[in-house]
Formats: structure tokens, C-alpha cells, sequence
């Protein structure tokens, strides 16, 4: 019961003629933004990496190991080949990268946005016996 009180002083308050000066009622508003969401296309000139493939990588290995095999003798010919086959390889490998532009299109989605003032909730404030009371509430 003690909760209601306020509730039933606010009610006295607000109809008692004496007590509305005192009263005061007051709706509250926030302010929102609303999106709305829209699909656009969008085309951007890409750098792409090019690389002419295991080509190089293959035909320096073996330029390597015959080159290898031409500096080993016996049990030291089989190494030296294969050091220059690898060696081969990997210089072949590390060759620098080329590039080019491409374009390159996809979709996006964005938003619009529009800021709007809405109605939050309402308070009173009122006195009672000395106290001073404000309750929200809902229209």
C-alpha cells in the first residue's frame, strides 16, 4: 500500500484545483536516427599480382643441376647436381613480381539515414505533505 501512495497523491494533486500550480506534467521526446538500407554497385581498380607461373621455377632447376653436374666428379657429382637443381629452383622462384590493374565490380549495401523526434515517456511532478514526488509514465 505504501507504493501506491504516490500514485494516489499524485491523482489528488493533479485533480485538486489547490494543489495544480504545484503539478506539472511534462511529455518527453528522444531523438533517433532511422536507416533505411539500399543496394549500390561499386567498381574500384584493383592491383593484381601476376607471376608467369612454375615456368621459371622448373626450367632454372634444371639448368642448375646440369650446370651442377658439371662441376662434381664420382659420389660428389650426384650433390653438386642436386645443389644446382635447387639453387636453380629457388633463384628461379624469387623472380620479381609484375603487376596489373584490373577492375573489379561487387555490390554494397549502404544506408540512408534520417534523424527523427519521438515520444519517450511522460512524468508528473507534485508535492505531498512536504515531500516532493515525479513518477514516469506511458500515454
Amino acid at each position: 500500500m505504501k507504493n501506491l501512495l504516490p500514485v494516489f497523491a499524485a491523482l489528488i494533486a493533479v485533480s485538486s484545483p489547490a494543489h495544480a500550480e504545484r503539478t506539472k506534467v511534462q511529455d518527453h521526446y528522444k531523438d533517433i536516427i532511422n536507416q533505411e538500407p539500399y543496394r549500390v554497385e561499386i567498381c574500384r581498380d584493383v592491383k593484381v599480382p601476376h607471376r608467369s607461373g612454375t615456368g621459371n621455377f622448373i626450367i632454372s632447376g634444371i639448368i642448375g643441376g646440369v650446370l651442377g653436374n658439371q662441376f662434381g666428379s664420382g659420389e660428389g657429382k650426384i650433390a653438386m647436381t642436386g645443389l644446382g637443381a635447387l639453387t636453380g629452383a629457388i633463384l628461379g622462384g624469387q623472380e620479381p613480381q609484375s603487376s596489373y590493374i584490373e577492375r573489379q565490380c561487387g555490390t554494397e549495401t549502404r544506408y540512408r539515414e534520417e534523424s527523427a523526434r519521438i515520444y519517450s515517456h511522460s512524468s508528473v511532478s507534485f508535492s505531498y505533505e512536504g515531500k516532493s514526488y515525479r513518477l514516469k509514465f506511458e500515454k
